[in-house]
């Protein structure tokens, strides 16, 4: 079975799919091992751990396929959504976009309507014409017939053209045959249900993480609203970067190592060295 056809049959399951945001190779691999079936290669989180910096479209498709790619060496059944950013460019660029991460094994990926090279500051998300969205997503449409892989249309209008044309983009989408609906930045739970009713029946997509200018339901409140999958952009990179805080603060305080440390038999079990001699033996020559 393909990884969109195995994606397809998770969303056909009760209850809503967490899908925990990854950025590289240890990411991916711990979130298999906790029994995820699922994750989002997130922009935000590959911006940070490449650029150490904000999620501002500056990075390339190159350097998302390169992060892909890593995702899908070190946990190849994880079945990952990869975000597609505004696809790079025009329709055509759309095109390319998909038919790569399809042909690399992606089982979904995420297109957006804005408006790319952005403006020079980090407020607001400008978003391009109605029409010229609907021809990106039929674009992306067309080229997933070539893979199977699935297409996540969202829109970024609320913020700047409001819900009544937001929610039009996600009525439009689905016309076009987009397969999972974001509506960002929602406001409150009645901007969530208008959405989730636009999507007639499609799985909708949601970002759960706290912190962010919008309405962020518990997992609980998500499912009860119509949310079929829910994504932590901060839930590991957030404690990642704290770990690491910790760990500098510990060797300028002159010791070896933070107190909340993972031991280093736990790490290298995670890491697999156990695994990498075990496959090992099979190339030792005899004596």
């Amino acid at each position: 079975m393909t990884a969109p056809d195995r994606l397809r049959a998770v969303l056909k399951e009760p209850g809503l799919v967490t899908m925990p945001a990854v950025w590289d190779g240890l990411s991916a691999k711990m979130t298999a091992a906790a029994g995820f079936k699922t994750a989002f290669l997130s922009g935000s989180c590959v911006a940070a751990s490449r650029l150490g910096g904000p999620d501002l479209d500056l990075i390339s498709f190159a350097e998302m396929f390169d992060s892909f790619n890593m995702v899908r060496g070190a946990a190849p059944e994880l079945l990952i959504l990869a975000d597609g950013d505004h696809g790079y460019g025009n329709a055509m660029n759309v095109q390319r976009t998909v038919r790569a991460y399809g042909r690399a094994g992606a089982a979904a990926i995420l297109i957006e309507d804005k408006i790319t090279p952005r403006a020079l500051t980090a407020a607001g998300k400008p978003c391009m014409p109605r029409e010229e969205a609907r021809m990106k997503i039929r674009a992306a449409v067309q080229a997933a017939k070539e893979s199977g892989i699935l297409i996540l249309a969202r829109t970024d209008c609320r913020p700047t053209q409001g819900i009544d044309e937001a929610v039009a983009r996600i009525e439009m989408y689905v016309e076009e045959g987009a397969d999972i609906l974001f509506l960002d930045s929602p406001a409150d739970d009645a901007e969530i249900r208008r959405a989730v009713a636009a999507a007639k029946g499609r799985p909708s997509f949601a970002v759960l993480s706290p912190g962010a200018p919008r309405a962020t339901p518990s997992k609980t409140e998500a499912e009860a609203l119509g949310f079929k999958i829910g994504t932590y952009p901060t839930g590991m990179l957030a404690p990642a970067a704290a770990g690491i805080k910790a760990g500098l603060d510990a060797l300028l305080a002159g010791g070896n190592q933070a107190d909340s440390a993972m031991p280093g038999a736990e790490l290298r079990a995670i890491l697999g060295y156990g695994d990498y001699d075990a496959q090992a033996k099979a190339f030792i020559i005899p004596g």
